[in-house]
């Protein structure tokens, strides 16, 4: 493990743009489906926390129509202000450490966010507190602990040294305090909280174009820690991106989203 302070995927860097188009490539069809089964509709008040990108927030807001409420709050705004959010209710938010922004919610829903807030608990239930009994909450998490290998087959040297990349980034990321078992304990929280009606799925994308737009984005991205703390010289990975762009590494993986969803009583 690489012990350092503060997110390692910071969003005002170029590269975020990227990482989130991508992952709304990946996973917004999943996420849409479980939106769509768990009855959002018109008249629906939402909170979307930590949303990151308007993507999710934007399809709340066409399901519930002018008489729902979309909140959308984050602590970096850069990718949500702008054309486009006026039927968006965008608010800077500290789910880990400030009081829940609204009540009486009908829908709470956040996606690859508690994995890397040190607060998690804390987070959770000031999810679970906004919403009105018989509120629905849907958390989206990764699970990088349930994904050893980037390149599932691991034949050849650059196979091999994709995943020795990974590994090191999940290194990094449980050194500032994210807990990469986090998606798998998804339901058993949502019970202990007093939720019912508790169900849980994982989605576990592979051999997508969005993975090597993902994964390229994110080694730029992470690049001078890769070389900070010794996990890879800077020749391996300009190797390793040069690889990505021949399309010489097609079948690349992302951690699994666990989705879990319950109602409050």
């Amino acid at each position: 493990m690489v012990r350092s302070g503060g997110y390692l995927l910071d969003n005002r860097q170029p590269q975020a743009g990227v990482r989130f188009d991508a992952l709304t490539e990946l996973f917004d069809p999943c996420t849409f489906r479980h939106l769509t089964r768990l009855g959002v509709a018109d008249g629906w008040r939402c909170w979307e926390v930590g949303a990151g990108s308007r993507s999710v927030p934007a399809w709340l807001a066409a399901r519930t129509g002018p008489r729902g409420r979309v909140l959308v709050t984050d602590i970096d705004l850069s990718w949500l202000d702008g054309p486009g959010a006026d039927d968006l209710e965008i608010r800077r938010h500290d789910v880990g450490t400030e009081p829940p922004p609204a009540a009486d919610l009908d829908l709470v829903h956040t996606r690859l966010l508690l994995t890397h807030v040190p607060q998690r608990d804390r987070a959770l239930a000031s999810m679970i507190a906004a919403l009105r009994p018989g509120g629905r909450l849907l958390v989206e998490e990764a699970d990088p602990g349930l994904q050893p290998l980037l390149c599932p087959e691991d034949r050849t040297p650059e196979e091999q040294l994709a995943n020795r990349l990974r590994r090191g980034f999940r290194s990094l990321l449980a050194g500032r305090e994210a807990d990469l078992a986090y998606g798998r304990t998804l339901p058993r929280r949502l019970r202990e909280h007093g939720l019912t009606e508790v169900g849980a799925d994982a989605w576990f994308p592979i051999s997508a174009p969005a993975c090597t737009v993902l994964e390229r984005a994110t080694v730029v991205q992470i690049r001078e820690q890769l070389v900070q703390h010794g996990i890879a010289t800077d020749a391996e990975i300009d190797r390793h991106l040069a690889a990505l762009d021949a399309g010489r590494l097609p079948d690349l993986a992302t951690a699994p989203m666990v989705s879990a969803w319950g109602t409050r009583v």
